[in-house]
């Protein structure tokens, strides 16, 4: 079957575990309150599309296109963005679920991450260079032998981040939370009197 191309077509309250997307592109779509759960998307491209209350956990993404993809009030749980086609990838996540997902080895710079929660997600290796944690919880997320220069967590909270094992130059951290810059030398930290 050829690949679709579709342009500017909205879809509202579809499940696509029912109603197969077509293998293509898709530019300039929106997606509302669909259901993609353990939906294989693999080989298709979304550029400049928006999903917004949609379900997309544990959705398969080898070789998928994200290209200025905006994600808003999702549920993304367990998926492998390390799967996902590298090229130009970048994407944008406000009031998200991303638990359990993964981004290892993937370049996402300049990725905005506002008002989610990102527990036991693994940044292993990734390139985060520019990236804004806007108010997230990182509970247990995973950062080893990333690259998290200039990065901004200085409202996000419960991380974890050993700097002797990531790139961090110029990052950006707020007290009390950066106290999770210690946490591999389990000691105990008091205000003074």
């Amino acid at each position: 079957m050829e690949p679709v191309f579709v342009a500017g077509e909205k879809y509202g309250k579809t499940n696509f575990r029912k109603k197969k997307l077509e293998k293509g592109e898709y530019e300039n779509c929106s997606f509302k309150d669909c259901n993609f759960s353990e939906v294989d998307l693999s080989e298709i491209k979304f550029i400049d599309c928006d999903f917004k209350d949609c379900n997309l956990s544990l959705a398969k993404l080898y070789n998928t296109a994200f290209r200025n993809v905006r994600f808003e009030n999702c549920k993304i749980l367990g998926l492998q963005f390390d799967t996902c086609n590298n090229f130009g990838l970048s994407f944008s996540f406000e009031n998200c679920q991303l638990n359990h997902s993964t981004f290892y080895q993937t370049k996402v710079k300049k990725t905005t991450f506002k008002d989610s929660q990102l527990h036991e997600t693994d940044f292993t290796e990734c390139d985060l260079t520019g990236s804004i944690f806007d108010n997230c919880d990182l509970k247990r997320a995973i950062f080893f032998n990333s690259i998290i220069e200039k990065v901004d967590f200085s409202s996000s909270y419960n991380y974890s981040i050993d700097p002797g094992n990531n790139r961090i130059k110029k990052a950006k951290f707020s007290l009390p939370e950066a106290i999770g810059l210690l946490d591999k030398y389990d000691i105990e930290i008091t205000k003074a009197k």
